[in-house]
């Protein structure tokens, strides 16, 4: 069985002017993604997503210009030498960024292949699940475009929003902080407990908003709160930063989305910056390396909650990889958020994810499941594709 062609589909999806938003660091007007389709001469075809981040579009001009010519008429099972000889062509140039990102994606695909070729689901290749379902935990609380001039009506909002979750059955819910002056995003956080309740548990996220010292002042307040971790306090740059934080504060520091590659996160481990490292199966590396980090973070005792954005296809990697996880350390009884992994599910509208594939993923009592099909599990919708794609390459042999 040969690589045969590779195709890249750049997709978006414009957001009506209500459901758009912001984050500390900057304004989302639509959804995109980049999947990629790596199909065999057999008729297999595996799926793939490169990147979390707006722009995507170069990504898929990597993919063809550069790493397709590497790729066709290999064997799609040989994940292990295509991934270091991949990552062994552009060292020189790009151990991180956009070289990685197109990478994650095309890794992705090959190992969708693999579980479909092998007739199981990618977690079963891995070596086995240590669950067939993961406490969710609802990603929201973004800013709307008023919120600078009308602090008020951001908190009245952020109730109106811990409701919905508590009601759709999350007890688990992250809330965006950073873009609002410190008082603002402060009342925010003190309506988000108040309205959760005491006993659900809660993230913030900065989205690398902060320096050092209004890091410290955050999260001495987000302590104060029993808010269960603060992520990415300060720039990814400042490994340094993000480990004297995590000495000094009490809260559990994460970090990760924007570090690549086991040799990145290594970094971080090391250097004592993390509490829960947060990799991301479409920008890291893919499975392959993400499979790879997640031992480093079991030798440095720190447990791993996967960063999750992007399509349905991102999501299902996701999952099967967070399938795969084992507790850290391991319990006869694990904990959801302590001992057990927590799941992102990003509660903005995103038809990319939501309508891209047969069945949707179905949140009960607080849970998803991890599907149980061939690969990644899922199937994409043509019609849904077609729909959303606004740019599609492909590379043939």
């Amino acid at each position: 069985m040969r690589i045969d062609r590779i195709e890249t589909f750049v997709l978006q999806a414009p957001l009506p002017s209500a459901a758009r938003f912001y984050s500390s660091q900057g304004f989302f007007a639509r959804r995109s993604s980049l999947l990629v389709c790596v199909t065999t001469d057999a008729g297999l075809c595996g799926w793939g997503e490169s990147g979390v981040s707006m722009p995507v579009a170069h990504l898929a001009t990597y993919i063809h210009e550069v790493l397709a010519e590497r790729l066709l008429g290999r064997d799609p099972l040989e994940t292990e030498p295509i991934w270091h000889e991949l990552y062994s062509f552009s060292r020189d140039f790009g151990r991180k960024g956009a070289c990685i990102d197109a990478m994650s994606g095309l890794d992705t695909a090959l190992w969708d292949i693999r579980g479909r070729e092998a007739g199981k689901p990618i977690h079963a290749l891995l070596g086995g699940a240590y669950r067939d379902r993961v406490t969710a935990y609802a990603t929201g609380f973004y800013y709307a475009e008023g919120d600078l001039q009308d602090p008020a009506a951001a908190v009245d909002r952020v109730r109106l929003e811990a409701e919905g979750h508590r009601e759709a059955g999350f007890r688990a819910m992250k809330a965006k902080i950073g873009l609002l002056p410190f008082a603002d995003d402060l009342a925010r956080l003190e309506a988000l407990r108040e309205t959760a309740g005491d006993n659900t548990l809660l993230m913030a996220d900065a989205n690398h908003a902060y320096h050092r010292a209004t890091a410290r002042r955050v999260g001495g307040v987000l302590d104060d709160l029993g808010f269960h971790w603060f992520e990415e306090p300060v720039v990814p740059e400042d490994v340094a930063g993000c480990a004297a934080l995590r000495r000094a504060l009490r809260v559990a520091i994460a970090s990760g989305e924007c570090e690549y590659t086991r040799w990145g996160m290594l970094d971080l481990l090391r250097s004592g910056a993390v509490d829960i490292l947060q990799p991301d199966v479409s920008a890291c590396g893919g499975i392959s390396e993400t499979q790879k980090i997640v031992a480093l973070a079991t030798a440095h005792h720190t447990p791993v909650c996967l960063h999750v954005w992007g399509s349905a296809v991102a999501f299902a990697a996701a999952l099967q990889v967070t399938a795969s996880i084992p507790p850290i350390p391991h319990t006869a009884a694990p904990r959801p958020g302590d001992n057990e992994p927590l799941f992102e599910f990003d509660r903005t509208a995103n038809p990319l994810r939501d309508l891209l594939i047969d069945g949707g993923f179905r949140l009960r009592d607080g849970s998803l499941d991890i599907p149980d099909g061939p690969g990644l599990g899922i199937d994409v919708r043509r019609e849904t594709l077609d729909r959303f794609t606004v740019s599609r390459r492909v590379s043939s042999g």
